[in-house]
């Protein structure tokens, strides 16, 4: 075999499909495009979630509940994990710079110390908020907390 001589394999490649060069070419008159419509125009878009006239799928489905748009979420921190990261970064004092620069949380998140578990440490917190029973633990095990607006 000769560099000259390489071919695709038959039925690789097919030959492009010209519409819209007259008669003779099996592909003028409508440019196999039907007869009229919407569809068959220049500069067409189908509506979205459009089903050909079905009921469309997000009326068909019940509508449940809503969406709080004053509700604030928080990163979540639990007691049983504040050795686990004060081992593995080295922190002390969790306020939102030393969890940010170990990207424990990004640069909008607000934080929350929750009370699941046991915190053995004494730790320093600068945080957006506390739940009773976290607050009561890291004041018994003596550490501080500052609660941030």
């Amino acid at each position: 075999m000769k560099l000259h001589e390489l071919r695709p394999a038959k039925g690789a490649t097919q030959k492009e499909k010209r519409i819209g060069r007259g008669e003779a070419s099996g592909h003028g008159g409508t440019s196999t495009k039907g007869n009229k419509g919407g569809q068959s125009r220049a500069g067409y878009k189908r509506k979205m979630a459009h089903e050909g006239g079905q009921m469309p799928i997000q009326r068909r489905v019940p509508k449940r509940g809503f969406t709080n748009i004053h509700r604030i979420e928080y990163k979540v921190l639990n007691l049983g994990q504040l050795d686990q990261l004060s081992e593995k970064y080295g922190i002390k004092e969790f306020s939102f710079e030393n969890l940010y620069n170990n990207k424990l949380i990004s640069q909008n998140d607000k934080v929350k110390i929750l009370g699941n578990g046991e915190v053995k440490g004494k730790f320093t917190f600068k945080v957006n908020a506390v739940s009773e029973k976290a607050k009561a633990a890291i004041e018994a095990a003596g550490g501080s907390i500052e609660i941030l607006g």
